[in-house]
């Protein structure tokens, strides 16, 4: 019997509540299609709210903590054993399309980076790259999300195979020419976006492996709608900016945070004290001069891009359906982590655990085995993506894994296999080191080393304005979620192998 194939479908940074669906503010018809076809998890969670660290944990079924991969700038060691090493081996094709971040934009001699320049502008190089990646034994790489100079690798080998020969025109210096001040208009042609590009190598590989009749595990990796803010016409005007729900800080919210929250609302804030080395933090800085109209024109192209991006979604869900795949392929839409664009008074991410950062659009579907049109409130955690797929598949986890086989919860056998969230951020050795531990309703939030932290009601305080950590009502709830956040931090602890003597 054939296995399942497997398509994951990711964006980069989309906040939780950006699917047309649930939200009559923005439109998406091809996320609408897989949430009626499909189940939707509305309490699905990042390991991290960044890049390197999630997808890392993405694809070794561990948490950042575990694999290693603590912040971006850091890499996932190459001996990290990852669900395509285990696919493969299991006569599956693996492939990846689009962004990985695996490795850090800078290479050392003890740490090398395929991922970092000059390496990452080789076009030569990458030309003749057949090399395993990961477990992806097939890979299209890009490193770019929009008009950043890091563009190359197998994107500006493609613009340039399709006629784009000066596609440096619409990319930052130092590698093109474009104005880095230039906003929200790209005036790349659309048929060049690095979207199109991912539909078309996705819907090749899709076409092969039907072709073949072979079993795959396909990586389709969208840039957008990670900052900037920029998209080709006519995505850049599709909202009208005036007309959205612009998200606002509550007057005083953060006076019971802790400090750095209280910083980002200072004209001059010094987050020196927060930096042990000579890499900054994510996030660290002031937002009070980002006017409303600026907010707002950022959110409509914010949603502009994320329309933009569904729309090449739908042309992979097409050739599914045009080549007969759909009926024997587990999708999985998801993204990396959430997004500020004004919600307590931040913008982009960083180290505030907030739902919006930390909570994730998520949609599973697998017709005649995942309930169509269904919205389930079982937890998820993007670590437990790879240990799931592997049970799908029938093939054994390896106990090196430490997320959970949500197959249960997503066929509807058990309501939910998991009963909180653990979220780890990290990107200093111990000025900014936190953790964050969600049950069905509380959310607690601690700081390495630090006598603060947060604790939110998420049902009578959905909004996380009323942060109850010195609350003296609430001593024995801090007292409660401690001991809960301790059991949970020894239960993700791997057993990788069995007790096999009393000595």
């Amino acid at each position: 019997m054939k296995k399942p194939n497997i398509l994951l479908i990711t964006s980069d940074q989309q906040h939780w509540n950006t699917i047309g669906a649930f939200n009559n503010e923005i439109s998406t018809p091809n996320l609408d299609r897989l949430v009626k076809e499909g189940t939707t998890f509305n309490r699905a969670y990042c390991p991290n709210p960044t890049c390197t660290p999630t997808r890392a944990s993405i694809i070794t079924g561990k948490y950042p903590s575990q694999h290693g991969a603590w912040s971006i700038g850091t890499k996932l060691s190459e001996d990290q054993l990852t669900i395509g090493d285990i696919l493969k081996e299991e006569d599956y094709r693996t492939a990846l399309v689009g962004k990985a971040h695996f490795q850090p934009l800078t290479s050392t001699e003890e740490y090398p980076s395929l991922e970092a320049y000059p390496l990452l502008q080789d076009l030569a190089f990458w030309k003749r790259f057949d090399e395993d990646f990961y477990g992806f034994e097939d890979v299209d790489l890009a490193r770019n999300h929009t008009n950043e100079a890091h563009v190359g690798q197998h994107y500006a080998i493609w613009l340039e195979e399709n006629g784009c020969h000066n596609w440096r025109d619409y990319f930052r210096t130092p590698t093109g020419t474009m104005d880095p001040s230039e906003k929200y208009k790209w005036d790349i042609p659309e048929k060049y976006h690095y979207n199109n590009w991912i539909a078309e190598k996705t819907n090749e590989k899709l076409e092969k492996y039907q072709e073949e009749e072979e079993s795959f595990f396909l990586w389709a990796s969208f840039f957008d709608p990670h900052p900037p803010y920029i998209v080709p016409e006519p995505w850049d005007t599709m909202y009208d900016p005036e007309k959205l729900t612009l998200p606002k800080i509550v007057p005083g919210e953060h006076d019971k945070n802790a400090p750095h929250f209280q910083l980002t609302q200072a004209e001059n804030p010094d987050f020196t004290p927060y930096q042990e080395t000579n890499i900054g933090n994510i996030g660290f800085r002031s937002y009070v001069n980002i006017t409303e109209s600026e907010a707002r024109k950022n959110m409509a192209v914010y949603y502009g891009m994320i329309t933009m991006m569904d729309k090449y979604i739908g042309r992979i869900l097409d050739k599914l359906d045009e080549l007969g795949l759909a009926e024997d392929t587990i999708i999985v839409f998801t993204t990396d982590h959430g997004h500020f664009f004004g919600q307590h008074g931040l913008h982009d991410k960083g180290g505030f655990h907030y739902e919006d950062v930390m909570k994730l659009p998520f949609i599973v579907r697998y017709p005649g085995n995942i309930q169509a049109g269904h919205v389930s409130t079982a937890m998820q955690s993007l670590v437990d993506l790879a240990p799931t797929f592997l049970s799908f598949a029938g093939i054994p986890i390896p106990a090196t894994m430490t997320g959970c086989d949500q197959k249960p919860a997503w066929i509807g056998e058990e309501e939910q296999v998991r009963d909180h969230i653990i979220c780890e951020y990290r990107t200093q050795p111990t000025a900014v080191h936190q953790k964050t531990f969600v049950d069905e309703r509380y959310k607690i939030t601690i700081y390495y080393n630090r006598p603060y932290g947060e604790i939110f009601d998420l049902l009578e305080d959905p909004g996380e304005i009323n942060n109850l950590w010195d609350d003296p009502a609430s001593l024995q709830l801090k007292a409660d979620l401690l001991l809960k956040y301790a059991w949970a931090e020894l239960g993700k602890e791997a057993l990788p192998m069995p007790r096999i003597s009393g000595a």
